[in-house]
Formats: C-alpha cells, structure tokens, sequence
C-alpha cells in the first residue's frame, strides 16, 4: 500500500520582515531592556497618583517638619480631618490630577488621650526629642467640622456632640469609640523609601510624578516636530526645484541658531507654562527630521519602482507617503528616538533655569536646581537622584533608536528572508 506523504506548508507570514525584524530587535539585549525601561515609565507617568505614595495633586502634600529625611525615614503621623467639604475624586480624575488631602499631618513622638482631647508631642527629630506637647480634639482629628457650630464636650457621660461639615445632623459619640478609631485610622507610620525634600514632600512620589512632564514634552514635541519635518523634508526632496531652496534657506537659518537659546526665545514669547515648553521644544526640531528625510527621498526618488509608480499614474502623496516613506522608517525612527531624549533633556534644562514647567510641578531639571546646593552635603542624593533619571531615560530611547535601527534595516531583513 502506498503511504501518501502529508504535504507541508509554509506560514508565509511567520517569513515577514516584520517578523524578521522582531527577532532581529530581541536579540538586541540592551534595546529590550531600554523598551520595558521606557514601557515601565510610560505606566508609571500614565497612572500617576493612583501609584505613587503621596496621591495629593503633583505629589505636593509639604510636612515642614519633616524637611531633608534621609532614605528609609519612617515617624508616627497624626492624621487630623481638613475642616473643609472635599470630596472624593473619581478613579479617572485623581489618575490625572490626584486627589486633595482629607488629612493634615502632622509628625509626632508619642501620644495619649486626655477627656475630649488627644495630647501629643511633636516629632523634632533630636535626643532626646523635647516636642511641643500639643491637644487636638478627638472629634475635630475624625471629623470635618463646622466650626460655624459648637462643639459641645460632656465630661460627665463622657461624650462628645459636634456638627460635620456640610450636615445640618449632631454627631455625638464617646470618649473611648473615639479615641479606638484615632487609634487604628488616624495614627499612622508613614515610611518614605527615599527620603523627603527640603518641604517635607515624598520623594519618591516627586520623582514619579517627574516621569509625567519628560515623557509629554518628548512625546508632543517629537509629534510638532515630526508633522513639519518629515512635511517639508519629503515634499523638498521629492520636487527640488526652488520649493527645496527655500526649505533648505529655512533650515539653514534655523540651524544657525543655538537650540537653547531658539527654545527660551520662543518660551519667553508663549510664556512660562507647561504646555508653552511642548510647542517651543517641538517648533525648534524639526530642522534634524526635514534634513534627514530631504537627503533620504532624494536618494530613493531615483529607484526604478518610484519610475513605475509615476508610470502608473500614481498621485504624488501616494509615492511619498505608501513607497518612499515606508522605505526610510529606519532613519526616521532613529531620528524620533534621538529627538525624544533631545526633548527630555532641554526641558529639564528650562526647567532647571526657571521657565519650563512651574512650581509646584514635579520636574525633574527644577529639583536639581532646587537642590543643587545640596550637592557638599550628606543630602548630596536629593540633586543625584533626578539627574540619574534623567541619564536614565535619555540612554534607553538612544539604545532603542539603535535596536530599531538594525531591526528595520530593510536590506538585512530581505537577505534574510531570501535566505529563508
């Protein structure tokens, strides 16, 4: 009996330069690496106060006392109601602007109740410590109160009778069911991994938030740049003619001009801001992407398929943008990469000259400027930190322009899949 062989076929897809293209990438160890970096960052500057150990709006909530705590610092905290109507936030709102402090804090040594009252002593830091002794009513730590309204203390059955704010209802409750909820919600041991700044704020909460602006003005400049570059570069490229005078007479003049500089003229006529930072960091780098793409579709305009499409009737946007584009992805990611860690670093350069973004913002070139002076001290951290941040994130989008570069290198990958 003849045995009939099952024939086999090929996943033609599985042969794609797009997947060649990805195995390629993945042996890249460090571009890999760079991409979970940079994907890490994104998640943290997306999610924001939902993650970060201080929720408040731009990871602001100061505690004074606590100014300039090394790494690892942790102190009982007494958490006292805001006497205030402050609602809570919906998930999608505190993600993007945080959520207000129900609580003012405040950093002690020890504590006990005393009547209505519970008497603390402030956390000085020193030994021995020598706090203030200082008595908060028990109702005024658990409840916001209208103050509007008095606040009635019966020593004899020992109760307390007060008003919340916004509620027209008494609130009476004992000594001792207040003081056991003061005990288990309002006494706290707050631990900061990275120390605090000379306001008191988290710091590892400041640095957190610090991802949210570099990764904005990278990615919004990099869009400015990339829409006017790749426009006038392509179009100059492909027709010549006195439209490529022109733009190469602009870029030329733009050139001259030192990027800093081009970048705070431009601030200082938008004004200071967060946003104003994206458009003049965008407005001044596209020089690099027109030039790029302009010497690119001038050497491919030439090749015979463009003569087929043009012989073909095909519109001009559709040879750039379908067959020529396409064919310089490479350079174009490179550049894209390259000007995302531009982008990073000049923003934390306004910001560290004052007029990128603004306090009480989080950017990470302003808290090197606030604490520089730092830098001959024990504290010396407090400066280190966001510059290795910034180190940081300006290496992984070169290693990964780099990755991208050899991965979508269009001659290697069609060798290969010849060769497969």
């Amino acid at each position: 009996m003849l045995g009939f062989r099952k024939k086999k076929y090929v996943d033609i897809d599985s042969y794609s330069l797009g997947h060649h293209a990805w195995r390629r990438f993945k042996k890249n160890k460090l571009a890999m690496f760079s991409l979970y970096f940079i994907a890490l960052t994104v998640i943290v500057a997306i999610l924001g106060p939902i993650i970060t150990p201080d929720s408040t709006p731009d990871a602001n909530n100061q505690v004074l006392a606590l100014s300039v705590k090394p790494p690892g610092f942790k102190v009982e905290m007494l958490l006292t109601r805001e006497n205030q109507d402050i609602k809570e936030v919906n998930f999608f709102t505190k993600m993007w602007d945080g959520q207000p402090n129900f609580y003012h804090y405040t950093p002690i040594y020890s504590y006990g109740f005393q009547g209505p009252n519970v008497v603390v002593e402030g956390y000085t830091g020193t030994t021995p410590n020598n706090g203030p002794i200082v008595k908060f009513n028990m109702a005024d730590v658990i409840y916001a109160l209208d103050y509007n309204k008095r606040v009635l203390n019966d020593t004899i059955n020992q109760t307390t009778t007060c008003y919340v704010f916004g509620s027209n209802k008494p609130v009476t409750r004992s000594y001792k069911d207040m003081s056991e909820e003061i005990k288990a919600k309002n006494i706290i041991t707050k631990n900061y991994l990275l120390g605090t700044d000379q306001e008191g704020r988290d710091l590892l909460s400041r640095l957190m938030i610090g991802t949210r602006i570099s990764l904005a003005v990278g990615f919004v400049s990099v869009i400015i740049a990339f829409t006017i570059g790749i426009f006038l570069g392509a179009t100059a490229g492909y027709y010549r003619g006195k439209w490529d005078e022109f733009v190469m007479w602009l870029i030329n003049v733009v050139w001259s001009l030192p990027t800093l500089l081009l970048v705070i003229a431009i601030t200082l006529a938008l004004g200071k801001g967060f946003w104003q930072v994206f458009i003049a960091v965008g407005l001044t780098m596209w020089v690099d992407v027109a030039r790029i793409v302009r010497g690119q579709v001038m050497s491919i305009r030439e090749e015979n398929f463009i003569e087929a499409g043009n012989a073909m009737g095909f519109t001009d946007f559709r040879i750039i943008f379908r067959h020529i584009l396409p064919n310089i992805m490479g350079a174009i990611i490179v550049v894209a990469a390259d000007n995302f860690a531009s982008a990073i670093l000049i923003e934390a350069g306004l910001s560290f000259l004052g007029i990128g973004a603004q306090p009480p913002k989080a950017s990470w070139g302003a808290m090197i400027n606030t604490y520089r002076g730092y830098i001959i001290t024990d504290s010396a951290y407090l400066a280190f930190l966001p510059g290795i941040c910034i180190m940081l994130m300006v290496l992984a989008f070169f290693l990964l322009g780099n990755g991208l570069r050899d991965a979508l290198d269009s001659k290697t990958s069609a060798n290969q899949l010849i060769g497969a």
